[in-house]
Order: C-alpha cells, then structure tokens, then sequence
C-alpha cells in the first residue's frame, strides 16, 4: 500500500478492501482452499501456520486449524470471527437486532484524470468537506495526490453532476497556484514545509532537476482554495487537535529521526508513540512534525505509603516484547500482584505503550 505526506492506501476504503481480499485470497491458496487456515494466516502470518501444519504433519497429526499449536489471540480470533458470522446469520433466534442499511450502493468511484482540491471537489459534488473526507480518508491533505490515485468516492446520488461538473473544469483550474519569489536563504525543503505541500511537487511544478534554486527567481506553488481550518479531517488537522486534546509533552522531528530513535531517546516503544499520533509504527516522519510524547522515561518512580527508603510507587510504560511475566521478574514482584495493582485480565495481552502501576522494595532491586 501506498504511504507517504500526500496519500495513505491503508486508509482508502477502496484499495485497502481490495487489497485484504487479494491477500485472503492468496492465503486461501497456500492453505489448500482451507478458510479457517487462511483466516488464521490473515490475523497471525502466513509463515507461523504453514509451519505449524507442517509440525503437525511431521508428527503425525491431523493439521486442521483446532489441531494447530498457534498463538492464543489467534486461537481465539478465529472462534470469535465464526461466533459473530454465526449470531448475525440468526440474529432473530437470538432476539439480535441490527440497524437497517438499505441495499443500494452508497458513493461511486469517479475518475478525476489529475490531481484536485478536495474543496474544490466537494463544491463541484454538492457535499461538504467532512463528508468527502470521510468517503476518501486516504487523502491526507488539502489536495488528492499527485501523481495519484485520481480516483474519488462521491455520494452515489451526486456522481452524475459531479462527473459533468469535472468534464466542465479544465485541468489547470483544479488546484490553485500561486507564484513565490524566491528569498535569499531559501530551500525547497523549508519553502515546501511553509505552503503545505513537499519537495517532489515543487520539483515537478517548476521543472526542477535538482534541489538548487536560485534568490529573485519565482516558483510555482499549488495552493489550497479554502482555509486551514475547513480541511478539518486532514491529516494535518487531526494531528493538531491531538495534540491541542493531549497532556503529553512535544517534540520536533528532526533529520536522521525515526519513530525507534525516538522512542530510545523517551524511554517508550516506537508502537505507542505512533499509537498517541495516529501514525503506524513503520510511517516515515517528515522534518518539523510535532509528536505527542505522553512519558519522558519508561520508568518514573515516586515515594508511597509504606517502610520509609524501601517502597516505591513505580510506573511503568510496556514495551515490545513484555509480558506479565517479564515484568513481575525485572522488578521481582509477582504476577499476581501485578494483575491486583493493575486490575488486568490474565487472558488479555499487553499492549505497547499501556502504562503499569507496580509497588516495588527498592532494596531488593539490585543483586542477582
């Protein structure tokens, strides 16, 4: 899937669909038609249940899915899937009402043929901008990508008109441009960062070979139609509320930085800070992006009740990798207590960046 400043496919309604039905269908192949393997493979990998099938084959036994040695969330996953398919498929035996949606199409996918400003295109649609976003999350910006997906979801009753309204605007009055002088000073990078758009663009709008530009010449900018303010569901806006909702600390992307070194640097996984910015652990960070950082150090202690210079109230940030288990043994308390202080589920996993309460004797922290 496609990832970058401009464009998201896990978040494009169409192409993320389509690509988890090719994926399930190449999962069903490799398990031989078996759904409840493919399924399995879809939630834990491929590699772990083909390797489970065949552990069981070696030994002689019998290599369908209640067989197989896998792990616990997948052994559930899988049930659950069957249980709720079943309960929906008899909801009335059960007295289970669901919503009714009616059986008719809700948006169209219509070809743009080039990039355009999603306000722009919501006038021409006649729907608000809220809602064009919401049929095209993968758009994370002002604008549709560049070089593409020209494609957008519109309101199935609006298609017709907004087809005909595209045909009726040229190419070059679907973005609005503006002309910049450039300063003594001034790089793509900070000129692209300062209008909202990236280097790339800039690059390909102006003809640019390299990234050398020159103080008293122009550049060509695309530039968004409406305010800030009114792209409220872009990336970007989204981005600034959190961190206007957030309690966390801040800190500045800068260059050489990754979700990892940054993580390093805080003490907290790279999973939970992405977690905190609606970002996935793998997205690339882009200079000058503010983040949302919610504990300076993964362990922070303070004094509590209890036998003066021995007990400590610690918390705890999980990292990749912890389990209950790990944990009651780094800071030699049990895991029972951890489940009492905590109120947690023993059945449930841990999650990367869930924040621990434990009570521990400083005393007995260090040693073998």
């Amino acid at each position: 899937m496609d990832q970058n400043w401009w464009y998201d496919g896990r978040r494009d309604v169409v192409a993320s669909t389509n690509a988890a039905l090719d994926y399930l269908e190449t999962l069903l192949r490799k398990t031989n038609g078996d759904w409840l393997l493919a399924v399995a493979a879809y939630n834990s990998g491929e590699g772990r249940v083909l390797k489970a099938v065949r552990r069981n084959r070696a030994a002689g036994k019998p290599t369908d899915f209640w067989h197989l040695k896998l792990p616990r969330e997948t052994r559930t996953y899988v049930p659950k899937l069957l249980a709720i398919a079943r309960v929906v498929g008899r909801r009335y035996q059960h007295s289970f009402n669901l919503p009714s949606i009616p059986h008719a199409p809700y948006f169209a996918v219509v070809e743009t043929d080039g990039q355009i400003d999603l306000a722009l295109a919501a006038e021409m649609a006649g729907t608000t901008l809220d809602e064009l976003y919401r049929l095209n999350p993968g758009f994370n910006r002002w604008a549709t990508r560049p070089e593409g997906p020209h494609r957008l979801a519109i309101p199935y009753a609006q298609r017709d008109s907004f087809a005909s309204a595209l045909v009726n605007t040229p190419a070059d009055q679907r973005v609005r441009w503006t002309r910049y002088k450039i300063q003594n000073g001034d790089v793509l990078g900070t000129i692209a960062r300062r209008h909202g758009t990236t280097v790339a663009v800039l690059k390909e709008a102006n003809q640019l070979r390299d990234h050398r530009i020159r103080a008293g010449r122009y550049l060509m900018i695309p530039k968004a139609s409406a305010a800030d303010g009114d792209y409220a569901l872009s990336a970007g806006a989204r981005q600034r509320a959190r961190l206007a909702r957030s309690d966390g600390q801040r800190y500045t992307v800068r260059s050489g930085d990754s979700l990892w070194t940054i993580g390093k640097k805080f003490g907290v996984s790279a999973g939970a800070i992405a977690r905190w910015n609606g970002m996935a652990p793998r997205d690339t960070l882009s200079v000058g992006r503010e983040l949302i950082i919610k504990s300076s150090k993964t362990v922070q202690t303070a004094p509590v009740e209890g036998p003066p210079g021995a007990q400590r109230r610690v918390a705890y940030v999980v990292r990749n990798g912890d389990s209950l288990s790990t944990i009651s043994s780094r800071f030699r308390v049990s895991v029972g207590q951890l489940v009492k202080w905590n109120r947690l589920d023993r059945q449930k996993y841990l999650q990367p960046g869930q924040r621990l309460v434990m009570y521990v004797d400083v005393t007995r922290q260090s040693g073998g």
